[in-house]
């Protein structure tokens, strides 16, 4: 039978060739050392859980929550804008709780697309920025991620050669997947144009507290005037150690906060309550639990760089997120990011997550998340070692699936 419509808009999901040949070799008995997906193994911290607990058991708790977020943690949410950016946010009208900021994304494209309309997408970039409007029936032209003077002259081009003109500008810093920080004068520049063009930008902060150079990153909402055509999305997931609670926001303009709310309202009833409580309880904290997550993948990064550059495989220092996004060693290159993932699970025992899963550009890189422990990333790069030091005799037959490209 032919595929559906929106099914057939989506390519096959790069990321799950590589977990089946993970979870195959781990049925053989393989120890796979896994850097490939970004769930943070750290645990939640206690009182967050403490306090999901103690709500649980108020059974007033078990009934519908609110699509748009309960009072309290929408409060929070606009408190902690205040603490972190100097940005002040009015609760009831420019915050909204979404489930994760992949959801926010998604439904923001539900409900803001129109078939046809063009999204201005970083490339490479976490996959839903493009996704979630292809899905909702637009069409992305792909821009630099690079966040310097390099990035505006793609914009340029962009509108005038777009037809219709963009709807919207997605922006990602710290960015998933290259882990590049973005300067408030950099923002300055971005919403200044989308003021002058009169278009949307949507920015996805999800790694705003994973940062290791004594430089917090900045929101584009400390921007002037930004609100007047910015949504920012957000998400406890990594600040909190909280991926499997499903807690995000979408905060920012009034006119795109009151689309999503309305979309939401439709599709869900928001979060359990007892969660909502408890991220209400964490945003209000004194921030102790987010500076201990971040000394921990600060000391994993640095063991990464330097066990994987004496392997002989060189990664970049990232200034912020929890991953590394690493070229891949020359002899391989021509392989591309998929056939050198796999390559890694079977010779290495080390998974990996392929570039090109993030965009075309990306062939040439793959990610590493900081997702093992200290022990873990050392054996990681103990084991590439020995494949690259013996590549040269077990590799001679392996020819990449797009060699005849």
């Amino acid at each position: 039978m032919e595929e559906f419509h929106k099914v057939r808009r989506l390519p096959p999901y790069v990321f799950e060739q590589v977990n089946r040949l993970k979870a195959s070799a781990r049925a053989a008995g393989a120890d796979i050392i896994d850097l490939g997906m970004g769930n943070p193994d750290l645990p939640t911290p206690q009182s967050i859980v403490d306090k999901l607990c103690e709500v649980v058991q108020d059974p007033r708790t078990h009934r519908y929550s609110s699509s748009k977020g309960i009072p309290g943690l929408r409060r929070a949410q606009a408190a902690y804008y205040a603490r972190r950016f100097g940005v002040k946010l009015n609760p009831e009208t420019q915050v909204v709780a979404t489930l994760g900021s992949k959801e926010g994304f998604a439904n923001m494209a539900q409900a803001i697309t129109a078939p046809g309309d063009v999204v201005l997408c970083p490339n490479p970039t976490y996959p839903i920025h493009a996704f979630g409007f292809l899905m909702a029936g637009g069409v992305i032209r792909s821009i630099s991620v690079e966040p310097d003077e390099t990035f505006f002259p793609p914009l340029e081009r962009a509108v005038r050669h777009s037809i219709p003109k963009p709807l919207a500008l997605i922006l990602n810093y710290p960015s998933n997947p290259t882990a590049q920080v973005a300067t408030l004068d950099f923002y300055k520049d971005v919403i200044a144009f989308a003021k002058k063009h009169d278009i949307i930008v949507l920015s996805d902060l999800a790694y705003s507290e994973i940062y290791f150079d004594d430089a917090p990153p900045p929101s584009v909402l400390e921007v002037p005037g930004a609100t007047d055509v910015t949504v920012e999305f957000t998400s406890m997931s990594k600040t909190f150690s909280m991926p499997g609670w499903r807690m995000g926001f979408a905060v920012g303009n009034e006119r795109l906060i009151a689309a999503l709310t309305r979309v939401k309202s439709y599709l869900d009833y928001g979060a359990f309550t007892p969660i909502q409580v408890a991220a209400t309880q964490a945003l209000n904290g004194d921030g102790s639990d987010i500076a201990e997550v971040r000394a921990i993948y600060k000391r994993r990064r640095d063991v990464m760089v330097e066990s994987f550059g004496k392997a002989g495989f060189e990664v970049p220092p990232p200034p912020a997120t929890m991953f590394a996004w690493a070229k891949i060693p020359e002899k391989f290159r021509h392989l591309g990011s998929l056939e050198f993932s796999k390559l890694l699970v079977e010779k290495a025992d080390v998974a990996v997550a392929p570039g090109i899963g993030f965009g075309e550009q990306g062939d040439d890189y793959v990610r590493l998340a900081l997702v093992e422990n200290e022990h873990r990333i050392r054996q990681a790069a103990r084991n590439i070692k020995r494949f690259l030091s013996s590549a040269d005799e077990t590799m001679h037959n392996v020819i990449s699936l797009n060699a005849h490209r």
